[in-house]
């Protein structure tokens, strides 16, 4: 197979309901990208079939790449793996819960022509109120503590271009300060509204409830790494002269 232009990466935990879904929607789209892509699962120890699934799919079409962990390690890890297995010079991420329409692929990639990264927010969101309550809460502290405006940081809908992964820590909770960590690199960042859709099997397997501790000592984290972030700036290099 050639090297893909675009890596579209799909976090999975337990989706063996949604993966066929999922694929239907996504195949078409595949055809509307201006280059050659290439589709990679990432199975996070899923224990219901899901990898099953996977290896079906990839059978069947040679643009589906199954990449499976040992163990249930979480959405920063499972996105992390995807990345270093990921061959194209554009990437892609996603939920595999289908609550985020394929369709809105394509015009984020588009962007890329003059954004370093373009990076999804849910304005519309067909989530219980509780969720979407803990979310807004969560966005305006995290906002607050690290002085940025950007409106959904936890939208895993985005995409960005290769240079653009060297910028995302390989921390756990990392997933949900994408937009800030790539502002602070320097990266030419651009939110664009997309569609968000009502869960249709199961519950969340990445939420935040019961998690407010962890999600507080992350968003310490990353205050600090800003704080300790290194700068500097070369002023001459006389081996560009030769």
């Amino acid at each position: 197979m050639s090297v893909p232009q675009a890596s579209i990466i799909l976090p999975v935990y337990n989706e063996a309901e949604s993966l066929p879904v999922l694929w239907a929607e996504l195949e078409p789209v595949l055809t509307q990208l201006p280059g050659t892509a290439e589709v990679v699962i990432v199975d996070d120890g899923s224990t219901d079939g899901s990898a099953a699934i996977v290896r079906g799919l990839a059978r069947a079409d040679r643009r589906v790449r199954l990449v499976r962990l040992g163990a249930n390690a979480g959405l920063t890890a499972a996105l992390l793996a995807g990345f270093a297995a990921a061959r194209g010079d554009s990437i892609v991420t996603m939920d595999s819960d289908l609550q985020y329409d394929p369709v809105d692929i394509p015009p984020l990639l588009a962007l890329l022509d003059r954004y370093d990264a373009a990076l999804g927010w849910r304005g519309r969101r067909h989530d219980t109120w509780t969720k979407r309550l803990s979310s807004r809460i969560a966005n305006r502290v995290r906002n607050a503590v690290l002085g940025d405006a950007f409106r959904d940081s936890a939208c895993t809908l985005r995409a960005m271009r290769r240079p653009c992964l060297a910028a995302i820590a390989p921390y756990h909770g990392m997933h949900r300060f994408v937009p800030t960590l790539l502002a602070e690199a320097g990266c030419r960042v651009i939110e664009v509204e997309v569609r968000h859709r009502p869960r249709r099997h199961g519950a969340s397997k990445y939420g935040i409830r019961n998690r407010s501790v962890r999600v507080l000592v992350d968003l310490l984290a990353v205050r600090w790494m800003r704080a300790r972030r290194v700068a500097y700036t070369v002023v001459e290099d006389t081996d560009q002269d030769r």
